[in-house]
This record gives C-alpha cells, structure tokens and sequence, in this order.
C-alpha cells in the first residue's frame, strides 16, 4: 500500500547505490511530480508520443479528488461517484461496522442509493483555482526573526485563505509552500462534506496476501471501492469526469497518475537527510515498532478488540514497513554520495556567479548551523508538542478546544485568527471513538515521554505527578466528557471561561500543560524552523536561477501530474513481469492467512475470467498521498487506481530511479470482472456505462 499521506520510505542499500539525485532538475526519464500550472506538456508529448492539451489537462484536473483521509480519488460518473482504493475508506468500513455487522471482513455491498451510508468524518476536495501569493506570504516575515518570523507567515496565509474562502462551506482554501519556500500558492478547492461509501469488497480480497506482499510484485488485490459526492441529501452532477476504460492497457502505453503525493524530501540538504537518518527517523521508528507490538497484544484479547485494532495496526504496520525502507537509503554510502555530488555542483555554479553569490550567501552551512539545534530540541518538541497525545482523537480535540478558547481570549500577536466554524465542524463529527484504544495511546504516549526527556525532566514531572502513565491515561479517558459531540461544542462555544471552569479531566490536563507544549514549540520555530525555512527559500532561488523551471517541487499533499507507461523491470537478472492476472490468484492461494481467500471469491471461481488483467505496474513517480489516485491513458479514460509501490520504489522519498521505481496499480478490468461476476453490482456497472 502507498500509505496514507506519510513519507515513503526508500529502498534497499543494494538497489540505491544507483538512483539518480533529484539535487538537479529532472533527468530521469518519466520523473517527477509535477504541478498542474507547470506540467511539461510538449516533452511528455515528445518523449511518450501523446497528444495531450490544455483541455485534457483541465477534465482531469477537474475530476481529481483529495480525500481527507489522506488519499486520492477520482469522479468517474456524472453522478457524483469516485474511484478509490479500499485501504483509503478502510476507516469508513470500520466505523459504519459493529459487532454484529463486520463490513470489513464481509464488505460493503449496496444495490439502491438509499443503502449509501454517510463516512464519519471523511471530506473530498477538488482543485478549482491556482493563485501565485509568494509576494504577500515573504512580505509578511520581513524585518522579524524567530517564532514571530513563523508566525507572521502562518498569519499571512490564513489571512489570504479567509479572505478568498469566507465562510463558505463548500470551499476550501490553502496556501502551499513549493520548493521548501521557493514559491506560494494559494490552491482553491470544491469541498463536499458528505461524502457516502458505495461499494468496498471484503478485506481479504483487498489486501490479500497481506504484509509479506506489501511493496512488492507481483500482486494479486482488489485494492478499489467507490464513494459519492453527496450536497444538499442528494447526489451531486459532476459533468467533469474520468470515462471508465474495462479494457487493460499492453505493455508500453502511456499512463499519466494525477494525485496529491504526500511528503518528499528530495530538495532536502545533507545535512538535514543526515538529520533524518541520525535522529528523526530511527527515534519515530522506535516508538512506531512498540506501538505496533502493543495494538497486536491488545488485538489478542478479544475478537472485538481484534477488530476495532484492524485499522489502526494496518496502519502502524504499513509505515513502519516504509521509513525502514527509508532510513536504508539514508544508511547507504553510495546514495548518499550521489546527494553530496549534486549539492557540491549547485554549490559550485552558484560560487561561479559573483552576483548569484552576493544575493544567496552559503545558506547550506546555515542549514547545517541549525542541525545542532534540531538535536537538542527535537525530543521535546516532538513528545511535547508534536506527536503530543499519540494518536489521541479525545487529547487531539481537547486541545484544541484549549487553544482556541484561549487565543480568543489573549491573541498572539501577529497569529491568525482561530477558524471557529472549521472547528466546530470537526468537533460535530459523530465518527467512533474506542475509549480502549485512547487508554493505550496515551499511555503509550505518557511512558515514552517519561522514558525519553526522563523522570526528572520538569515537563514530565508536570505532566504525570504522581500517577502512573497507565493510570492517568485511564483516569482521562474515563472522566472525560469528549466522546459527546455537545459536550465538545458546549465548551468550544463557551470560550477560555467555560475551559477553565470545566470539571473534564482531560480539559484540565491539556489547560495545565498548554503553556509547556506550546514554549517547545516556539523554541523550535525559532532556532530550527524559522533559520532553515529562511536559507531554504535562498537555495530555492539558486535552484531558479541556475535551472529555471524545469523542475518539480518536492511533494506536499498537492494535486500533482505523473507520467509513465507500463512497464515492467528487471533485477538482479530476473526480468519482472508488468502484468497480473485473476487466474493467478487461485494459484498463489493457500488456505492461509494472509494467502487465503475471500469467500466470495472461493465461491466465484468457476464464473471469472483468470485471464482478466488483474494487477499491473507502471514508470509513474509517486508517493505516500497517491493512494486512489487515477491511472489514465493518453485519452484521458481512466484504466485504474494507484495503491502501492514495488519495493524499489520506497527510495522515492529522496530520488526516483526510472529502471526499477514502479506503481502498482489495480485495474479498472479486474474492478469490472469482479463487480460483475463475483459481487453482481449491476447498477453500478450501468453508471460505469458497462
């Protein structure tokens, strides 16, 4: 699975001896994610032998959708519905599922519009407007330093959102940083807040083969489901729309995957890899891998638990699975030496030009200046303020209410205001909470913050007392009010006077340690975020001045265009076929989990078609974020849905390597086969014009 908006890991320390640095613009044949104000249309015509356009652009532009869950979609009917991977309504599945009635493992299967059910929580966007603000956003830090430099800029983007979006409902604005500050711009989008699962097959056939086939080819899953696009009760008109193609494409076709990769680090230094690999990452993936041994003991008391945990463990797993992959290519000595190279020659042209020189200075050794400060503050600022809660949904919402109530009643100077409606929408969700599951996040949180700043460290001594993390988090959990949606909208409208009266113990907990939290935060802003953002933005204008426009930004959870062609890969001698086929999966079956298969799949097996296309692989460059996204043909008719990557490709955190980097994608023929002859969807086969 191409996990949801989390950095992708990277490859093997076999296989990233020989990527190619993405220091320099775009080299690499079929690299990059880029931005649909800057797609290069005429070398992709040139290098694939497409016809695209404008207008081509524009429709899937315009049928690409961003779902809040940290995945990406696409309409493919006139009537509002989506494409998507099944991993990406997971949390759907499971929230609309009980006890008694286990959609995950049974899947959701609904005839009629009525049996549509509302996803708790769950958003789409589509990209309406692109507006350059890089001006207003820089104009706002001038002359200031520190937190007050980051505070500025966060309250100048939140100023021009408000003033393009309003109250509006039914949008969405949000100024996005490109090319680490190199520009803004301000992406308008279409909001649907209700949005209703359609179809989702069992959790067996979309995941089969489970965590020993995750990054890895060939596949055999139906990693697809169908939402729609719901205002006003009824189903939306979407006139723009991606046409349904059931037929599998041959070898070599063009593909284009539209999409919003989450996070990349490719136009990171060395030194803040270095960082990464040093410190970031093997500390994240400490308490990732103690996290996931304690979801799995949990998930063993109970079938219950067994099945509130899924989703969650599903998760941890995943990632885990990804910056592992990553921190290897941050460990290998070639790789790296490739990003030192092409730093060195950015370094050098910029050197060569005395009057590039003046106007950029050495923000390389600034950046390198401030690693000693991100070492320091990196594990307070983290337990403290950024991972605070673990995972939390009840910590997550009772800060926030804190924070609003008291930056109404005392505003930071020069912070943007506090976006009440947004809030109080997000705290009217009725989505599931599984008090289990909130006890041991926190006190998984509690303990590691005990274990890392130590007993002693006077944050942690505020934070517990006298408890234990075990017994405070399950004294928090138990006397909080929070798992109401009116008690949560009683004290957001109530401000910091109904806060501080409050008897919720977890209101009093956040209230006591905000001060705590929120001084790591702007330690940090000032000595390692506001010093890097500000010499990341004069290696940016080196990388304008020396290369122009001819390459991409990293990823930042924005609608991006990948191009590609299906293709398969050979390694190691051992040449990788670009296709799957439904057949296969009866043979790879084994009766065994995760190798066993859905029950209506055993059952359908003398009506499928074993020859239909099941899987199959393509160059695309993509990331964490494009899970769902569309896979389209040069006619712009989509022919399936991105949902993983092969192992080689976990590299594309930090660099893209065009002869074994591959997306895997489920095809819109094996979605068809199986809609017709194991699930019998005839309707919805019929929108699908099949």
């Amino acid at each position: 699975m191409i996990f949801r908006r989390l950095t992708a890991g990277a490859a093997s320390a076999a296989l990233v001896a020989s990527m190619l640095s993405i220091a320099a613009p775009a080299s690499a044949r079929e690299e990059g994610m880029w931005t649909f104000d800057n797609f290069p249309i005429a070398r992709v015509n040139r290098e694939l032998g497409t016809n695209i356009d404008q207008a081509w652009l524009d429709n899937l532009r315009g049928a690409a959708v961003r779902l809040t869950t940290g995945c990406s979609a696409s309409v493919v009917s006139p009537e509002g519905l989506v494409l998507t991977n099944h991993h990406c309504v997971l949390s759907c599945v499971q929230d609309l599922s009980s006890a008694e009635n286990d959609y995950v493992q049974s899947g959701w299967l609904t005839a009629t519009r009525e049996e549509e059910r509302q996803c708790p929580g769950m958003q789409a966007e589509i990209l309406q407007e692109i507006t350059d603000v890089t001006a207003q956003i820089r104009a706002a830090g001038e002359g200031l330093d520190g937190d007050a430099f980051v505070t500025a800029r966060n309250a100048a983007a939140a100023t021009i959102e408000r003033e393009t979006c309003g109250e509006d409902t039914t949008q969405r604005c949000q100024v996005i940083s490109f090319y680490r500050g190199g520009e803004y711009k301000l992406y308008r989008y279409q909001r649907f807040e209700d949005v209703r699962l359609v179809f989702a097959p069992e959790f067996q056939a979309a995941f089969f083969g489970g965590d020993p086939d995750n990054f890895n080819f060939p596949r055999y899953a139906l990693d697809a489901a169908f939402l729609r696009l719901y205002a006003d009760g009824a189903p939306v008109e979407t006139p723009t729309y991606l046409r349904w193609n059931a037929e599998a494409p041959a070898e070599g076709d063009a593909t284009f995957v539209a999409g919003n990769p989450g996070t990349t680090n490719r136009l990171m230094t060395v030194a803040q890899m270095q960082s990464q690999r040093d410190i970031g990452i093997p500390i994240s993936q400490l308490q990732r891998s103690e996290l996931r041994g304690r979801l799995i003991a949990f998930s063993e008391q109970s079938e219950e638990n067994a099945r509130v945990a899924l989703d969650p463990l599903f998760g941890v797993e995943n990632s885990f699975k990804a910056f592992y992959g990553q921190q290897l290519a941050l460990n290998d000595a070639a790789f790296m030496g490739r990003i030192r190279e092409a730093e060195t020659e950015l370094r050098a042209r910029v050197a060569a030009d005395a009057d590039l020189s003046a106007r950029i200075g050495d923000p390389w050794a600034e950046i390198e200046a401030a690693q000693d400060d991100y070492a320091e503050l990196f594990l307070p600022y983290r337990q403290l303020e950024q991972a605070a809660g673990g995972g939390s949904t009840l910590y997550a919402m009772a800060r926030a209410i804190v924070r609003s109530a008291l930056e109404r009643e005392t505003p930071t100077p020069g912070a943007p205001p506090a976006n009440i409606a947004g809030l109080e929408r997000a705290l009217s969700t009725t989505t599931p909470i599984e008090p289990a599951l909130e006890e041991l996040y926190l006190s998984f949180w509690l303990s590691k913050t005990r274990e890392y700043l130590t007993v002693d460290h006077p944050a942690v001594r505020q934070l517990l007392g006298r408890e234990s993390p075990e017994a405070l988090a399950e004294r928090l959990v138990e006397g909080t009010t929070l798992l109401e949606p009116e008690a949560r909208l009683a004290l957001l409208r109530g401000g910091a006077e109904a806060v501080r009266a409050s008897q919720d113990p977890l209101i009093q907990f956040v209230l006591a340690n905000n001060e705590t939290a929120r001084e790591a935060g702007r330690q940090y802003n000032a000595r390692v975020t506001a010093p890097v953002s500000r010499a990341a933005e004069r290696i940016a204008a080196a990388r304008f001045a020396v290369f122009g426009t001819e390459a991409y930004p990293d990823a930042t959870f924005s609608l991006r265009l990948s191009y590609g062609r299906v293709q398969g890969w050979t390694y190691r001698g051992v040449e990788v076929e670009p296709f799957t086929y439904i057949g296969g999966l009866f043979d790879r079956a084994t009766g065994s989990a995760p190798f066993d298969l859905a029950p209506q799949w055993a059952a359908a097996q003398a009506r499928i078609d074993g020859d239909v296309v099941y899987d199959f692989v393509t160059t695309n460059d993509i990331i964490g974020g494009n899970s769902g996204s569309p896979v389209v043909n040069a006619r712009g008719e989509v022919i399936g849905a991105a949902f993983d990557g092969n192992i080689h490709s976990l590299g594309g955190a930090y660099g893209y390597d065009g002869s074994v980097n591959r997306t895997v994608v489920v095809s819109t023929a094996a979605v068809t086969e199986a809609l017709r002859n194991v699930y019998g969807r005839t309707a919805l086969l019929e929108e699908l014009g099949q």
